[in-house]
Order: C-alpha cells, then sequence, then structure tokens
C-alpha cells in the first residue's frame, strides 16, 4: 500500500489515515520516517500512512525564505555543508522564539490542513514544532492522538522535542524516557524502544567476500578501512581527516562518503594518492560500504552513529563547540558505553584512531557492539497499534 487512497477508498476497505510529519533539514527526519512506512506498507495492517513535509505547508510563513528566497530548511543544510555551527544554540533559541511568535498563525494553518486531509493519527518526527502541531490536532480532532517521534538520542529542552501538553512519545534510549518523565508524562504514554530507527536494509543478511569487493573499489584487501561520513550533505573536515590519516604511519585505508557535495567529492578525488581511498557521492548503499569497513569517523549524529553500531563499527566522532547543542548527547552516550571515542577536533584524528584499532581495544568495543540488538524501524509499528488501540486518551 504505497499509494495514497481516497476518503471513500479509506471507509470502504476500513482503513486508518496517519499522517507521518518530517522536513528536510538534516534528512535524517525523512529518512525514519520513509523507513517507517516502508515497513508498515508491507504489513498487512490496514493502514494509509501518508509523509507530510512540514516544510512545504508552512512556506508562506517561513520568514527567513521571505528576507533571502532561501528555505529555512535549505539554509540549516549550507550551514552543515560549511560547518557554519558555531553558535547554534543562539541560533536555535532564535528560530523557537520565531516559531512562537507564529504559533497561533501556525495553529489555525495546521488545524485547516487536518480537517480537510483528516488522519485517525498524527506522529511527528521532527522538533520545534511539536506544540503547534499536538495543539492543531486536538482542535480540529480532539481525542485523537498525537505521537513524537524522537529521532535524536535524547531531547535538548526546552520547546525542542518534549512539550508539556497531551502526546504520546516514543523514545530510543532510556536518557529520553528519563526527560519525558520529568516533563510531567506518565509512563502509559511512553513507549521505549531498543534504538534509532533505521532503514531495514541494514537488517538484509547479506553474504559478501569482503577483500575481493574491496580490490573491486581499488582498496588493499586486507587493511583495516575506516567509513569516514559527516551526513547527508558532508562537511569540510572530511578533507582535513584524509590530509591527516593518509598522511599519518597507521595500517588503515579510507571511504568517503560525500553525499550531496559534489564538490567535496571531487576535492578528495583529486587529491595525491598516498594510500588505497575510494570517494562516493550520494548513495542509497551505505550498508554495503559498512560491511566493507572496520570503523566510523564522523558527526556524532544519531542516525550515522546508529548505522555504524548495528554494523558493528566502533566510532570516532566529534564533540566541541561547533556540534549541534542536540547532537551533543550522543557523543557521550557513546562513551559511556564504550562504543567508541570522542575527539575534541580533527587534529586528534591519528591519536584517536591509533587508539581505535588498537588490537585489544578493537576487539572489546566489536565484542560490545555484538550484543546489540536495535529492532526499533520493527518494534514501533506495534507501538502505534497500541496507542491506535486506546483511543488516544489520556493515561
Amino acid at each position: 500500500m504505497s499509494r495514497d487512497f481516497t476518503p471513500c477508498e479509506r471507509i470502504f476497505f476500513q482503513m486508518r489515515r496517519i499522517e507521518f510529519v518530517f522536513f528536510d533539514a538534516g534528512g535524517g527526519h525523512r529518512s525514519a520516517a520513509s523507513a517507517l512506512k516502508s515497513v508498515i506498507d508491507s504489513q498487512d495492517r490496514g493502514w494509509d500512512v501518508h509523509l507530510f513535509n512540514l516544510q512545504e505547508q508552512l512556506d508562506a510563513l517561513d520568514f527567513v525564505r521571505s528576507l533571502t528566497r532561501v528555505r529555512m530548511q535549505d539554509v540549516y543544510n549550507l550551514m552543515l555543508r560549511r560547518g557554519w555551527t558555531l553558535g547554534s544554540t543562539q541560533l536555535m533559541r532564535v528560530l523557537q522564539a520565531t516559531i512562537k511568535l507564529y504559533h497561533p498563525l501556525l495553529v489555525r494553518r495546521l488545524a485547516d490542513h487536518w480537517r480537510a486531509y483528516p488522519p485517525d493519527m498524527v506522529v511527528s518526527f521532527i522538533p520545534h514544532f511539536n506544540r503547534a502541531l499536538g495543539e492543531s490536532f486536538r482542535k480540529a480532532f480532539p481525542g485523537r492522538p498525537f505521537v513524537t517521534l524522537l529521532t535524536d538520542l535524547a531531547d535538548y529542552p526546552p520547546h525542542f522535542w518534549i512539550e508539556h501538553q497531551e502526546q504520546f512519545l516514543i523514545c530510543g534510549t532510556e536518557r529520553a524516557v528519563e526527560q519525558a518523565r520529568e516533563a510531567g508524562h506518565s509512563l502509559t504514554r511512553i513507549y521505549r524502544t531498543s534504538g534509532m530507527i533505521l532503514n531495514p536494509r541494514f537488517y538484509t543478511p547479506v553474504t559478501i567476500d569482503r577483500a575481493e569487493e574491496r580490490r573491486r573499489l581499488g582498496l588493499a584487501a586486507d587493511l583495516l578501512t575506516g567509513l569516514v561520513l559527516f551526513g547527508g550533505y558532508g562537511a569540510r573536515a572530511m578533507l582535513e581527516i584524509a590530509e591527516r590519516l593518509e598522511g599519518s604511519e597507521l595500517p588503515i585505508q579510507l571511504i568517503f562518503i560525500c553525499g550531496k557535495n559534489d564538490r567535496l567529492a571531487e576535492r578528495l578525488r583529486g587529491r595525491a594518492l598516498r594510500r588505497p581511498r575510494f570517494v562516493e557521492g550520494f548513495t542509497r548503499e551505505v550498508p554495503y560500504y559498512m560491511r566493507l569497513s572496520d570503523f566510523f569517523l564522523g558527526k556524532p549524529g544519531p542516525g550515522s552513529i546508529s548505522e555504524a553500531l548495528a554494523m558493528q563499527l566502533p566510532v570516532i566522532v566529534e564533540r566541541n563547540a561547533r556540534t549541534l547543542p542536540q547532537e551533543r548527547y550522543n557523543a557521550q552516550w557513546v562513551l559511556e558505553n564504550k562504543y567508541g571515542l570522542t575527539v575534541r577536533n580533527w587534529r586528534e584524528a591519528v591519536r584517536a584512531t591509533g587508539e581505535l584499532i588498537d588490537p585489544q581495544q578493537l576487539a572489546g568495543r566489536r565484542q560490545r557492539l555484538a550484543g546489540l540488538q536495535n529492532r526499533a524501524v520493527f518494534e514501533i509499528p506495534d507501538a502505534l497499534q497500541r496507542i491506535l488501540d486506546s483511543g488516544g486518551g489520556v493515561g
């Protein structure tokens, strides 16, 4: 069931319409919503799941676009691509103040949208707008459930993910559950999953000849291989990582995934080849490249970290003043659980990588990762079913 159904078809087939709300700031929100929809569509649940891009609905209210003709989400993605994240905490508070200013108008527009396309349940995959989403849905359809599904490992209060309002919450870590309880939500309205949503491709059993596949990419068959990934838009930091690690004496080679940053990919491909290297642009085959790798280097995004850990790759992630505020806990979580290491900047890349690939250290971290069982994308449909069956009442 991948197409949209008409109201008459939904009534005839006794289907329930569920609205998944996302936007494209960063890319992880759409990816999580799409991955969960694909799993639900493969099941016989009688649901018509619709993906709703909030940015398109709110373009008329986008103050950044009105001044610059560039969407707010595109400004955010440009910041990530260029590394302009210093001061992002202050920018976030400015954004939240603007959302608060537009709140009454947001609620009216969203309530009109719900009435035009009546959902039985709304699931938010985005931060910042959950107060407006929840209030507008209650205004349009009192009693129907509104769900916030955190795609971060933890909240960054106030007014980021968890609001003081009637809502259900789906959390991927104990820290997020604790924050929900601290915000006054009862356990009957909090659902704990075993991790973040991953694309179902990460669970597909695949048998490959790693040595042969590495050779096919121009890599050495027997060298430890690091995967360098900074989200869907890459980052300039990848150039520094290439310079420092490829100029070191460490017995490693690197795979770089640059996402939609074609200029970055060209610059990496054009660098003098001091040791085997493979550069990829935008790809949907991240699981394949992770299967060829032994460890991960990148920013502490919840999606990238979760993907790497699911493929049993210890990680090295950066944490400093430039780290997005909502991602700082992720680096702490990696250290607390001994899944990898953090660096203050990539000048420490050689030191951290040398420590990570120490045979005893690497074996210990791999053993810890082997015990991870993240099945969130398969657990959440059952959680949503229970919420629907509860009628959305307050627990």
